[in-house]
């Protein structure tokens, strides 16, 4: 049968199978993070330009400068599920992820639904973000009158109105698939490398984000905070608590990310010890900074002001707020270079989230390809970097084509339900452990199940029944025809299932 128990990987199996203790193979990945580097490399995945571009949004038309308590609700939906996926990362700590935990606990084709539906967040959210990645850049030059061609910087379904009045259509987006190239052979060169460019990156982000808290608490304007929690229009999400609620589902997206730190599970110098600092710290420092910068960006301006804003429009509303006030009656930006610093910041932040989610995309695929599910290709590791370098090559060419020919909006709430799907079955995975196997010894544990897994099952499935029904008609494609590769592949070369049958003989 597809869903028996038969089919559930043990711990204790997934452990030898990948050298939890000691016994690593050339086979196997090599172990060079240590918990600095995985704080680092959640922070990385987290960041991205979600803060410089939601916040504004959220705050104009939904939460008003209540936005930081929408963030605190968001960080609590998201704590619950990392309370999870530490939990699962303590104790099976290898490469892999939800598609891993949900062997261990639901089965094989449980396993196989969570790892293919993991390609919408990591591989297709790649994608998307290189072409964000683009978008900015073309920004940047921009500042320096350095204008790149449309028909290189888009795909062929997107157009732009250039300052003449001309409507202009791309053909390729180039720089998207640079970065995407530039981060897939940083990966293949090895973790540790990728680490020390991605600490690198981090401390950039983190730096920019200090600096704008800084220097605008001095030009808070206190009369900007009232009201708080701005009154209901009368529909719902529209200021009031309702519109807290639908800006934390918005912002929610902006906390993505931290789930790759358990991806490098494999890669870790002392796992069950690191994991749960990795994920758990990482998510505390990017709350914490999320509700200073939304604290400070709606104290410097007025929450309307950020209406009709996009981009990173919002933030430089704000930072046309920093200043003092002209004869003529208006502000006289006293750091009008920060607007730039904004933008290499949000370069940073996105070259940093390509990189961990091609890294988590390929882990995922390395464990699948391991179990037979996938090809043997997906898990090849090169002899000397010791890095699936053909599944980073072939995820490389995939996303890159994906990045210059599809235009980002067609499948970037993909990205979101799969995250979110992905975080209900961690959940759910760990009230399943608990259950069937409560004596296990677990390094880190979740505390107060099943009830803090049961929350975050809620507010996840909440989440993802606010999103728009052709969003969930995608999911259903997508793992339709994933099912039709398990059944046509995955179920006839299963490592786990041809064990089983030679036992039986």
């Amino acid at each position: 049968m597809i869903f028996s128990s038969r089919f559930v990987k043990s711990i204790t199996d997934l452990h030898e199978e990948h050298g939890v203790h000691g016994n690593s193979s050339e086979h196997s990945l090599k172990r060079t993070l240590g918990a600095p580097s995985l704080v680092a490399l959640g922070i990385g995945a987290i960041i991205g330009a979600g803060l410089f571009s939601i916040t504004g949004g959220a705050a104009a038309h939904n939460a008003g400068p209540a936005v930081t308590i929408s963030f605190v609700i968001a960080a609590i939906a998201c704590g619950f599920a990392g309370l999870c996926y530490a939990e699962f990362a303590s104790m099976i700590p290898v490469a892999g992820s939800a598609y891993t935990y949900s062997y261990a606990t639901m089965g094989e084709f449980m396993a196989w639904i969570i790892g293919w539906d993991l390609v919408l967040e990591y591989a297709v959210g790649a994608a998307t973000v290189a072409i964000s990645w683009s978008r900015y850049l073309v920004k940047f030059f921009a500042y320096y009158d350095i204008h790149l061609p449309a028909a290189l910087t888009l795909s062929p379904f997107n157009s732009v109105t250039l300052i003449d009045g001309t409507t202009a259509s791309g053909m390729i987006n180039l720089p998207a698939v640079f970065i995407v190239v530039m981060m897939s052979l940083l990966l293949i060169k090895g973790t540790k490398e990728s680490a020390t460019v991605n600490g690198v990156i981090v401390a950039l982000k983190i730096a920019v984000v200090l600096i704008f808290i800084a220097l605008g608490w001095a030009y808070i304007n206190t009369a900007n905070y009232t009201p708080y929690i701005p009154e209901n229009t009368g529909n719902f999400g529209d200021f009031g608590w309702s519109g807290i609620v639908r800006a934390a589902g918005i912002i929610f997206f902006a906390y993505i990310g931290f789930d790759a730190v358990s991806t490098a599970a494999q890669e870790a110098k002392n796992p069950k010890r690191d994991m749960p600092i990795g994920i758990l710290v990482s998510l505390a420092i990017c709350t914490v900074l999320y509700i200073l910068f939304a604290h400070v960006m709606t104290g410097v301006a007025n929450y309307t002001s950020f209406q009709g804003a996009d981009g990173i429009a919002p933030v430089a509303v704000a930072i046309d707020h920093m200043g003092n006030m002209g004869a003529d009656g208006k502000i006289i930006p006293a750091f009008p270079w920060l607007n730039k610093a904004i933008i290499i910041a949000i370069l940073a932040g996105y070259s940093s989230v390509i990189m961990v989610m091609l890294m988590g995309q390929t882990r995922v695929f390395f464990s699948m390809s391991k179990d037979g599910l996938l090809p043997k290709i997906f898990s090849d590791v090169h002899p000397k970097f010791q890095t699936p370098w053909k599944s980073n090559i072939l995820f490389m060419v995939f996303v890159s084509l994906f990045a210059a020919f599809v235009p980002a909006d067609v499948v970037g709430e993909m990205t979101s339900i799969g995250t979110l799907l992905a975080f209900v079955l961690v959940c759910f995975g760990i009230i399943v452990l608990r259950k069937a196997q409560p004596d296990l010894p677990r390094a880190f544990k979740t505390p107060f199940v099943p009830v803090v897994p049961i929350l975050g099952i809620l507010a996840c499935l909440a989440m993802m029944a606010s999103l728009p029904g052709d969003t969930w008609l995608r999911l259903i494609i997508w793992l339709a025809l994933g099912f039709v590769i398990y059944f046509g592949y995955g179920m006839k070369h299963s490592v786990l299932r041809k064990k089983i049958g030679a036992a039986r003989q």
